[in-house]
């Protein structure tokens, strides 16, 4: 399992840096220090890993997102720590963007997949809060998408861009906007 893992975790930074047309499994191979019969071993093609990357990727990030959550009472504090966890995640994982953005690419299908597995979590999230009463009754899916939205660039800006975590007034700033909107209160 260590092999494979290894092949993966290679394939994550190559990929990653390269781009999937790019990068070959004979340098995949090399870098991680296996023998290409080696690496047919687990996956029988360069798409294969890619999946693979893919999915454990999405897998890892969401499960540190709802470690990240639990324990959190209110909407408003669960949703703050799921936009923590995520940045903290993507630092040390910074070639997933590229991964993910080139799945639009390499497989539509599996790009699609990737964005519907986030938006059922925050889905879920918001129809407790729209049951408890945290949070408008609007669409859910809507909703869920668009806080995607959010995430999504500001982890590019920062972590992505400037290869640091989101500074804790961005992250204020990002709340304030989910939680009471752009519109100016009226001074009565």
């Amino acid at each position: 399992m260590k092999t494979r893992q290894k092949i993966l975790d290679t394939a994550e930074e190559i990929i990653g840096e390269k781009g999937y047309f790019e990068a070959s499994i004979v340098e995949i191979t090399v870098k991680a220090g296996v023998a290409q019969g080696t690496f047919y071993n687990y996956f029988p093609t360069k798409k294969s890993v890619y999946d693979e990357l893919v999915y454990q990727l999405s897998s890892n990030f969401r499960h540190q997102i709802k470690l990240a959550m639990e324990g959190k009472t209110t909407f408003e504090e669960k949703q703050r720590a799921g936009f923590l966890a995520f940045f903290e995640w993507v630092i040390n994982h910074r070639n997933f963007y590229s991964i993910v953005q080139q799945s639009v690419l390499v497989d539509k299908n599996l790009y699609r997949w990737y964005y519907e597995k986030i938006a059922d979590g925050f889905i879920k999230s918001i129809e407790e809060a729209v049951d408890s009463h945290e949070c408008k009754a609007l669409t859910p899916e809507t909703i869920a998408y668009c806080l995607m939205g959010i995430g999504q660039f500001i982890g590019m800006r920062w972590v992505f861009w400037e290869e640091r975590l989101v500074p804790d007034e961005v992250l204020d700033e990002v709340m304030e906007v989910i939680f009471n909107g752009l519109k100016r209160q009226e001074v009565k």
